[in-house]
């Protein structure tokens, strides 16, 4: 099975939508308030794990179905995935919230 058919599968883009948002949560917050840690989380902090979090149950359907059946196509996919994780992950750790 080839990637592309793959990738159309919601398990496959559905967790780097929720990164993409999750990384959009980020820069609206920094563009809003600034990039100053906060004294308690907010709504952003809290949309942010939310988003984060929700997706690895997603995330793990998506390896349970489609690794065994196209290891190739679904291990790509999981990169991407990962991929668009850790750069929703990386303004949080660069800016120490």
């Amino acid at each position: 099975m080839s990637p592309r058919t793959i990738t159309r599968q919601p398990t496959a883009y559905v967790p780097v939508a929720m990164s993409v948002a999750a990384l959009v949560v980020c820069l609206v917050r920094i563009a809003v308030v600034g990039a100053a840690p906060a004294p308690d989380e907010g709504t952003a902090a809290h949309l942010w794990q939310l988003l984060m979090a929700l997706q690895l149950p997603v995330i793990a359907v998506f390896a349970i179905r489609w690794l065994p059946r196209a290891p190739r196509g679904a291990l790509l996919v999981l990169a991407l995935q990962v991929g668009a994780a850790l750069a929703a992950m990386a303004p949080v750790y660069l800016l120490h919230w």
